[in-house]
């Protein structure tokens, strides 16, 4: 067995023959929760992403340098893709990497980079939950197959 088949067995994204027909995303998340943890996840992609849209639009009122609005406008971008649930581990990701670009450069309180950067990891390893675009087009289908 070569090396990236074995790395790709051992992280479960392996492409067998019974994977033909499921998405990237349906390998990554292995179902979308409804009930409450899907509703946890619902209040997590919400809470991160009102928390960046808001930084976002302060910051960029107050007029910073090249960089910092370059991040800023990411985070809007990055919020705007949790609340909707659309590419949530792609956003997910490019929180986390906004925040410590936010804590290399010191512009803000370190508490609150540190806290969405954990919000966006998490969000972007657990998945968006039932209640998002992601479900909608990604997620499981079940076809019943009735005799006429």
């Amino acid at each position: 067995m070569r090396t990236a088949s074995r790395i790709s067995a051992f992280l479960g994204v392996a492409i067998t023959h019974r994977d033909r027909g499921f998405t990237a995303l349906q390998r990554l998340f292995s179902m979308f929760p409804n009930g409450w943890p899907g509703a946890a996840l619902l209040l997590l992609r919400l809470v991160a992403g009102i928390l960046l849209i808001y930084d976002g639009v302060v910051a960029l009122r107050t007029g910073p340098d090249l960089q910092t609005t370059i991040l800023e406008s990411a985070a809007i971008g990055a919020g705007t893709l949790l609340i909707l649930g659309l590419w949530t581990p792609i956003a997910g990701t490019l929180v986390m990497l906004i925040e410590v670009c936010f804590l290399l450069l010191g512009t803000t309180h370190a508490q609150g980079n540190i806290l969405l950067g954990a919000l966006g990891a998490a969000l972007a390893v657990l998945g968006p939950g039932i209640r998002s675009i992601d479900a909608l087009r990604y997620g499981r289908k079940r076809f019943d197959i009735r005799d006429p």
